[in-house]
């Protein structure tokens, strides 16, 4: 037989584009349509169903840049189409691009209630199936001109469409047709089935029968449709497909569990208050397909859409809790948001489960066994013990398929973090969460299936998302012909609890990846936006601080707990700790909306704080100092406040004598030469130098940064190539007890202050820069005098080693890396430390040194400040940015909990008539860190404490807590409720005894003596 293959593949897909699909709707009669643009912010459904219309035709500009219009759309049925299924097809000036990135509607009846979203994949809207003729059709949509960023073509180009203060106002679509359709369902089904052959054909093997086999059947439906009459051939052709798509999948076919799904940024390419219409859109879509296929099952995370829609659209909410009700709309993931995993704090990454996990209990009754997190850039391997700790035993991610440099090794593993915790953990093979059930995607699939052999069971997020739109009636009608189907996997909707039921019932011993699933990619967004970076760094550290002193005062005082105040705060904290926020990806107005929700933060924290500590002070004029850390310093306790015993203060430079200063307080000898740079910093009790010979620390170093994609995201390896040192000293001086150090480059300026305080071994470093550069990386550097292979970086409740080398493919991809409040390395008996007050990006590397004899290993530490990226955010980080960095030599992994601690925690300076405030919680031992102290958020009084070890070794402590009962303590998970299979804690001398092993965090829950 002759090879006619690429004659007939390139035969259906002109026959499918120009004439069968058309034919779906055969005939049509044009709406009415009318319109009203608000003239500023989205108005609330009953003033826009209410506001006055003018009439607008098909190819009228309208929709300003984030603007919104109501469109009134009306018609008649016609009477001759009496019997036939008819529906209305909306097209509000759709581009071919995805849903989520353009134009959207929510289409609305006259009474308010909602119908369905509008996207250019789901522009249909149901009139009946039959009509009897005649009726009257009438419909208002709310309608978004959201700019399309990536409209030029060219990707990642700088825009000014990112903020409604600088988008213009020059309409962004052209209405399109609004018409009644009769519905042709046979020709629409004649069109499922070409698809999936036609799809499926091109991933079978050239020389398999199957593929030929589909090919002939094929051509024979191809023959049997009347190019001039689609609609009354389109069944005969039907027929000619019957057989092959009758034929099931063999014995050994991959198993996908399909579920709906519509991954939505809380933010992103748009601000938060178009994802709260976003998420009202898809949810209409969702519960209304919902109804009309019954197998289909939908999913959806981040307890904070759910609220929104809740909050502002209660019409929408009504629906969405009845199909979660039958089971069939399956809250996902137990976490408050999908948010980044790498920077948020110990508490603020529990938190993000606590807030979840209570809202889908309080709500729907519901408590998910997985966290949620296709889209999340990188894991942090502090997260599985987290994970445990609410409850949860599973995580789902797809974001590793992006790494670029190497294939991770599973896709269905057990993940094991710092303190040993595991969870069993799937990424679909599928390689997107935006599958929308291709041949091509399902066959990606199972050939990429890394557990063959040894599992048969992966996961398909199945819709449209990023931007939303969810999944449509196409992509449920392919998942019912790739039930099963010879040469395909097998797709089944499933809910996520049933795939990984499944999944682990058939692989009980799964292979172990221990510590953290670090992406190979998108690594700048630990430095981009500083200053959503410090804003959320400083909510957290405010957060602690209102806890414990608004605990320890309600205790002491009566004072009243603001729960309510906390619970909104929290909420908002971790909403901007979304994947798009917090990295910094997101557009202009979602960055300017998050450093102004900040400051509020700030402000209303502190009120919190004040308000407490006066309480607890009382009226007079005694000075007392507040210290809300883990650790005592000053001789004022951890957790408590005291008369300073000492002024404390820094030591006075003096001048060198070769030019530059000399800041020297027994315990450390620092050396700042004539340009400002540190050239010695002398540990005196150890007799040892930190700086390498010949090197420089507090160097600021430049490098281009023009990545080859994602401007925001990515930093490539190669900015390493090129840099330069910013050595030249634009004035070297003193100020107060401190060097002041000001350098002038391209179009910023840099003012440093060094100082060293009298009683402590470290060099504080205080940076501010006046940031006017683009494209370009800034770091600041300490090279040290430290041969280590590994080094530690703060993690939730612990810290991660990662390698100084680059001996694999591994080691090279992690070129920058995060970390929270501290940095060490150390060689055995002496060590040294870099903490921060709000920097996360940094890269450590090592080198031989050569020459003088000297064949010792100078390793480098070097801190990210600040990028300036042009896409989505054409100013990113334009402006004054303040850095906080200390350099401590002598440092033991407990001397770096203790020092980041400090720099984040400053003390705080009260009068008062009290002498003292005794800790409300103390504990016996240093390496058992402190991370919360609260009132029990269901109010009863009783007091929860978090506490974790902090060096990653074992640990006994005492737990002592003034005023409440230790042998009624009770360990408890993250959401507060006791543990069913833990043992009531010991008890010595009024306090709990706790035996941690290595990083390990519990909580502990008090009630009132």
């Amino acid at each position: 037989m002759h090879d006619d293959r690429n004659l007939v593949e390139a035969r259906l897909e002109r026959v499918l584009r120009e004439r069968v699909r058309p034919a779906v709707h055969p005939v049509t009669t044009p709406l009415t349509v009318e319109i009203w643009s608000t003239p500023d912010e989205p108005v609330p459904v009953a003033e826009g169903l209410a506001a006055p219309t003018r009439p607008i035709t098909p190819g009228t500009p309208w929709g300003t840049p984030w603007g919104t219009s109501w469109f009134k759309v009306t018609g008649t049925v016609p009477a001759d189409w009496a019997g036939r299924t008819v529906e209305a097809v909306l097209d509000l000036g759709f581009t071919p691009r995805t849903p989520g990135f353009q134009c959207e509607g929510l289409v609305y009846r006259p009474d308010g209630t909602p119908v369905k979203g509008l996207h250019p994949r789901n522009s249909h809207v149901r009139v009946g199936s039959p009509v009897a003729g005649g009726e009257q059709v009438h419909w208002h949509i709310e309608a978004a001109s959201n700019p399309d960023l990536d409209a030029s073509g060219v990707p990642f180009r700088p825009t000014p469409m990112g903020d409604r203060a600088t988008a213009g106002d020059a309409p962004q679509y052209v209405l399109g047709e609004m018409r009644l359709a009769v519905f042709d369902e046979t020709v629409w089904n004649l069109v499922m089935d070409l698809e999936v052959l036609g799809e499926l054909m091109a991933e079978l093997p050239v020389d398999g029968a199957r593929r030929w086999e589909i090919l002939r059947a094929v051509g024979r439906a191809l023959d049997a449709v009347d190019l001039q009459d689609v609609n009354g051939t389109a069944q005969q052709a039907r027929s000619c497909l019957a057989e092959v798509l009758a034929v099931p999948a063999g014995p050994t076919a991959h198993r996908i569990s399909a579920v709906g799904h519509a991954h939505i940024d809380s933010a992103w390419l748009w601000p938060l208050r178009e994802t709260v219409r976003k998420v009202a859109r898809t949810t209409s879509n969702m519960t209304a397909l919902l109804e009309e296929e019954p197998e289909f099952v939908f999913t959806m995370s981040q307890a904070q859409q759910y609220a929104w829609i809740k909050e502002h659209r209660p019409e929408v909410w009504a629906r969405v809790k009845k199909a979660v009700a039958d089971g069939r709309f399956v809250p996902a993931g137990g976490m408050w948001v999908e948010s980044d995993t790498n920077m948020p704090g110990s508490e603020a990454m529990a938190r993000q489960f606590v807030h979840g996990k209570r809202f889908f209990l309080d709500e729907f009754g519901i408590e998910n066994d997985e966290a949620w997190l296709p889209d999340t850039f990188g894991f942090a391997a502090g997260l599985p013990q987290i994970i445990r700790a609410a409850g949860s035993t599973r995580l789902l991610t797809q974001k590793i398929s992006w790494s670029r440099t190497n294939s991770f090794p599973h896709h269905t593993f057990r993940w094991e973090g710092i303190d040993g915790s595991r969870v069993f953990t799937h990424f679909p093979p599928v390689d997107t969460y935006n599958c929308e059930m291709t041949g091509r995607q399902v066959a990606h699939a199972a050939r990429n299936f890394k557990e063959k052999g040894a599992a048969t069971r992966s996961l398909a997020p199945t819709g449209y998302g990023d931007g939303g739109g969810g999944t449509t009636r196409e992509m449920v009608a392919k998942a019912a012909r790739l039930r099963s189907l010879e040469g395909s996997a097998a797709v089944t909707w499933e809910a996520p609890a049933d795939f990984f039921a499944k999944a682990e019932a058939e692989y009980p011993d799964p292979p172990v990846w221990v510590g953290e699933l670090y992406l190979e990619l998108h690594r700048a967004t630990l430095t981009s936006q500083a200053g959503t970076k410090q804003g959320n760094r400083r909510s957290e550290h405010l957060l602690r601080e209102a806890e414990l002193w608004a605990a320890t005062a309600a205790v002491r005082t009566g004072f009243p707990y603001p729960y309510e105040e906390l619970d909104r705060i929290w909420k908002t904290v971790l909403l901007h700790q979304f994947h798009d926020i917090l990295p910094g990806s997101s557009i202009a107005w979602v960055h300017r909306e998050a450093r102004a929700t900040y400051q509020r933060v700030a402000a209303e924290l502190g009120g919190i704080i004040d308000a407490a500590q006066r309480a607890l002070a009382g009226e007079g004029t005694r000075s007392l100092v507040f210290n809300s850390a883990p650790h005592e310093r000053s001789a004022v306790p951890a957790g408590g406040a005291a008369t300073p015993v000492a002024a404390g203060g820094t030591v006075t430079p003096v001048p060198r004598a070769d030019g530059g200063y000399l800041l020297d307080n027994g315990l450390l000898r620092v050396e700042i030469d004539g340009r400002g740079l540190v050239v010695s910093a002398y540990d005196i009790a150890a007799d040892r130098e930190s700086i390498a010979p010949g090197q420089a620390a507090n160097l600021l170093q430049l490098h281009p940064d023009f990545p080859n994609q994602w401007d925001a995201w990515d930093v490539d390896a190669f900015y390493r190539n090129v840099g330069s040192d910013l050595t030249d000293v634009a004035e070297l001086g003193v100020e107060g007890d401190a060097v002041r150090v000001e350098r002038v480059f391209g179009k910023s300026r840099v003012i440093q202050l060094l100082s060293v305080p009298a009683d402590a071994k470290r060099l504080d470093i205080d940076t501010e820069v006046d940031w006017h550069e683009t494209e370009r990386f800034l770091k600041l550097a300490f090279p040290l005098d430290v041969r280590a292979d590994r080094y530690a970086a703060e993690t939730q409740f612990g810290h991660v080693y990662r390698p100084t080398h680059q001996n694999t493919s591994w080691e090279w991809a992690k070129f920058e890396a995060c970390n929270h409040r501290f940095v060490h390395l150390d060689e055995p008996g002496w060590g040294v430390a870099v903490v921060n007050d709000s920097t996360y990006g940094h890269d450590v590397t090592r080198a031989v040194r050569t020459g003088s004899g000297d064949a010792g290993t100078t390793t480098t530490v070097r801190a990210s400040l600040l990028r300036a990226p042009r896409y989505p955010d054409p100013e990113t980080d334009q402006g004054v940015h303040r850095f906080r960095h200390a350099l401590v030599p002598g440092a033991t992994v407990g001397d770096a909990v203790r020092e980041g601690y400090r720099a984040n925690l400053p003390e705080r300076r009260v009068t008062g008539a009290a002498a003292e405030v005794a800790p409300l919680v103390t504990v016996d031992n240093d390496a058992v860190v402190v991370s919360a102290v609260k009132q029990a958020d269901d109010r009863g009084g009783d007091l929860v404490v978090r506490l974790y070890e902090a060096s990653g070794g074992r640990a006994r402590a005492v737990v002592r807590a003034d005023g409440f009962a230790a042998d009624r303590a009770v360990l408890t998970d993250l959401l507060e409720r006791r543990l069913a299979d833990a043992e009531r804690p010991g008890t010595a001398d009024g306090g709990v005894v706790l035996a941690l092993r290595p990083f390990q965090m519990v909580t502990l829950r008090l009630p009132r003596a």
